[in-house]
């Protein structure tokens, strides 16, 4: 499956067999057959051209929003968190943000820097790439709509720079060219706003109203049209619901919980089993927003 590139051109850190439960934030998993974290997009890039094009890539940032299977990731996973991570002025107000960054510093950055518009950012609980791949928004802000240029590498290490012109985006959805990877962005904000104070007071509301504090991965199904998921939840009589070690936070609805012991097998079976009674119930359909990969045990 992977004609491996020469270990000696790499600069980023390689393992084997690594196992995904100690970087989700479900804290469940299998391992991962190869775990490769880059140096910096250069030793991506190389990283990628010396792969089969047949390899199954799964991205990586904080492992927030996804559940990966119990018995692993067969293929290559590729960890940005801490690497792709630059921050820099471009200009007075154009900010270009490495797909590494966790949302929360891009928020207080851009706060610090007295600039306003990127204040939602504080409420996602992963990096900006996994927030362009699906136009992550909270606080009634969405990614894309501060977008003014991204850059992605495809399978083969090819890097390019795109405009949102080259996307579809919707609520929760980004498609664009088949087989690229977001390693970065440029950003709009102004000049303005409450700073880091606004990010703050954000950043307090989202403590005071969901389990930031517990191992979870966001929201679990997207807001249909119209309604909000947490409310159909619920209504339909699943808080605190459980399977295994899986349970329905007390605090937010549309959150799970890991209280110790779960596997994804219980996460994805309670999944299966809020979605069936809000259908049952409310005769409403949810479409699940935190990404499954992998396979069973």
């Amino acid at each position: 499956m992977m004609a491996a590139p020469e270990i000696t051109a790499l600069r980023g850190e390689l393992r084997t067999d690594e196992p995904l439960s100690r970087h989700t934030t479900w804290r469940t998993g299998g391992p991962a057959t190869r775990f490769y974290r880059p140096a910096d997009a250069d030793d991506l890039a190389t990283f990628l051209a010396g792969l089969s094009p047949e390899e199954p890539l799964l991205w990586l940032g904080l492992g927030s929003n996804l559940l990966v299977r119990d018995g692993g990731f067969p293929g290559t996973v590729i960890a940005t968190t801490n690497r792709l991570a630059d921050l820099e002025w471009q200009d007075a107000m154009t900010l270009r943000a490495g797909a590494g960054v966790p949302c929360a510093k891009l928020a207080r950055f851009a706060g610090k820097s007295g600039m306003t518009g990127g204040e939602f950012w504080g409420g996602i609980p992963g990096t900006l790439g996994g927030a362009l791949a699906m136009n992550a928004g909270a606080f009634g802000g969405e990614t894309w709509e501060r977008v003014v240029a991204v850059e992605t590498v495809d399978h083969a290490g090819e890097r390019r720079r795109r405009t949102p012109a080259d996307y579809e985006v919707g609520y929760r959805h980004v498609r664009g060219p088949e087989g690229e990877w977001f390693t970065a962005a440029e950003l709009a904000l102004e000049p303005g706003g409450r700073g880091r104070e606004g990010v703050r007071e954000l950043l307090e509301q989202r403590g005071a109203t969901q389990p930031v504090q517990e191992a979870t991965a966001g929201s679990t199904f997207r807001n249909p049209p119209g309604d909000h998921a947490a409310r159909l939840l619920e209504t339909a009589g699943l808080k605190g619901a459980c399977v295994g070690g899986a349970c329905v936070s007390e605090r937010h609805a549309n959150f799970i919980v890991n209280t110790g012991a779960a596997t994804s097998a219980d996460i994805e079976a309670l999944m299966a089993r809020m979605a069936e009674r809000v259908r049952a119930v409310h005769g409403v359909v949810l479409e699940p927003e935190v990404r499954i990969a992998g396979v069973a045990a």
